[in-house]
């Protein structure tokens, strides 16, 4: 299907956290199941991310903090100046974090309706997952 008016984008996020790391030790013989537990730390990254689906464009920042509205906010100005040059309207497919509905950014979403537009997946639906 081409369509030379909207352009659509897959918006979702992601947050790799490192849970110990791989060590050496001396264990006595007798043991035959040696177990550590590693204790999981704190350090980790998150990306905010969106691909057009007509090409495969990506657009991603990092994200050190939590994922909530006021982040989400910044990515969603980010992508909008990143990817507003191409003159088609820009449908954004989003799941249904509740961050992603903040009171905090619903005025600029009405605001920039005409050329930038969220819609959202209904809270579940198995149909459009394609490993099914």
């Amino acid at each position: 299907m081409k369509d030379d008016e909207h352009d659509i984008w897959a918006l979702d996020e992601v947050h790799f956290q490192q849970y110990g790391s791989r060590c050496r030790m001396w264990i006595p013989p007798e043991v035959t199941e040696p177990a550590l537990m590693h204790h999981p730390t704190r350090d980790g990254v998150g990306y905010y991310g969106a691909v057009r689906l007509r090409d495969g464009k990506f657009v991603y920042k990092s994200e050190l903090g939590k994922f909530n509205g006021e982040t989400f906010f910044s990515f969603l100005n980010y992508l909008r100046k990143v990817i507003s040059h191409s003159g088609r309207k820009v449908i954004i497919i989003n799941d249904n974090a509740r961050y992603h509905h903040a009171k905090l950014h619903k005025p600029w979403r009405k605001k920039c309706l005409e050329k930038f537009e969220i819609m959202f997946l209904p809270p579940y639906s198995l149909e459009l997952n394609p490993s099914n």
